[in-house]
């Protein structure tokens, strides 16, 4: 059996930019890509948490530490300067290592500063 498992997650960053005429894709702030594994040319889906759209496209390199999230060409329609996103990629693993796998994590607050990575989301109580 093959299982589809969270890679790498950016929790909550903010939309810098928005491109329609740009060539596609989502530019990252390349700290943002390590913290969560993420690579450069990977699919990813984004989640717009301000308009619950929800998007597939792929992650380009931001400069570093330049804070950026520029969501381009197409998707610039789904996501405004200022929209919270959540952007993951997924990995595909045998269930045996699904069952060990850890994703990354990295969770942001309203001005796109990285305040801690994990390698688990918490369990959600009631």
């Amino acid at each position: 059996m093959v299982r589809t498992m969270l890679q790498g997650k950016l929790h909550r960053v903010k939309v810098t930019q928005a491109d329609l005429h740009y060539e596609g894709s989502c530019a990252i702030d390349q700290d943002f890509l390590d913290a969560s594994g993420i690579l450069e040319y990977e699919a990813i889906d984004i989640y717009n948490v301000d308009n619950g759209q929800r998007f597939s496209t792929y992650a380009i390199a931001a400069e570093r530490g330049s804070r950026i999230i520029s969501v381009n060409g197409a998707a610039a329609r789904c996501a405004c300067v200022g929209d919270k996103l959540i952007i993951c990629s997924y990995v595909q693993m045998s269930d045996e290592q699904a069952r060990i796998h850890q994703p990354k994590v990295a969770y942001f607050d309203g001005a796109n500063e990285m305040k801690r990575v994990a390698k688990a989301i918490p369990v959600q109580v009631a």
